[in-house]
């Protein structure tokens, strides 16, 4: 068998697992409507989800849309967020992504990454989590997880986000791609995390380049 035989065949066989561990993947922030994953996708940089589902709640039930965003104001939306990281400059985004929705989009969030990535606060990782959570397309959305867990792994050898997500896109079968970010994101916050991966409890640690390494 080749290495790129060998390698397809592990590739299928990791996400075969993650799928029968968990069929159907989600993102773990809440949300009930394009508009406020995205607002909960802006306040998730640099925090975690948890956090950010702390403060949501309130937040949305008094503006949940671009129009009542803009009319709380940004000092107001400051009091709301002030327990996650960065919440000034978060602030300042979510008030100007709203106006923007507002002024160009009808108030409606668009479905293309370039529409998406122009929006204040929206880079390509969030604008991919907006395209495959909301509007099913295939994106796969590289964060600090999904960068670790495919460089640690073996999915891929690569140096920044982007050239991760090219690289899945590239060697990820067309009918895992739809959940392959979730699970790659599970796995790293839960699993195969940064500091102290929990090895012995990983179902794919077979098929992990880094833990098969031999001893020196």
């Amino acid at each position: 068998m080749t290495n790129i035989m060998r390698k397809k065949k592990s590739i299928e066989e990791i996400f075969t697992r993650f799928a029968e561990k968990k069929p159907q993947p989600r993102i773990e922030l809440d949300y009930y409507s394009p508009y406020t994953l995205l607002v909960a996708v802006v306040l998730s940089a640099q925090s975690t989800d948890k956090g950010v589902n702390r403060v949501t709640p309130s937040l949305f039930a008094i503006a949940d849309t671009p129009e009542k965003m803009v009319a709380m104001g940004e000092e107001n939306l400051k009091k709301h967020i002030k327990t996650i990281g960065l919440f000034n400059n978060k602030a300042r985004n979510i008030i100007k992504l709203s106006e923007a929705l507002i002024l160009k989009h009808n108030s409606e969030v668009p479905a293309t990454l370039e529409e998406l990535s122009s929006l204040p606060g929206v880079g390509r990782k969030s604008a991919n989590v907006m395209l495959n959570s909301i509007f099913g397309q295939p994106t796969i959305a590289v964060d600090t997880h999904v960068f670790r867990v495919s460089n640690r792994i073996g999915l891929c050898k690569s140096k920044n986000p982007l050239q991760t997500e090219k690289a899945l896109v590239e060697i990820i079968p067309e009918k895992w791609k739809p959940n392959a970010h979730h699970w790659l994101v599970l796995h790293g916050r839960y699993v195969c995390k940064a500091r102290k991966p929990d090895c012995q409890k990983c179902l794919i640690n077979d098929l992990c380049q880094s833990y098969n390494l031999p001893s020196t």
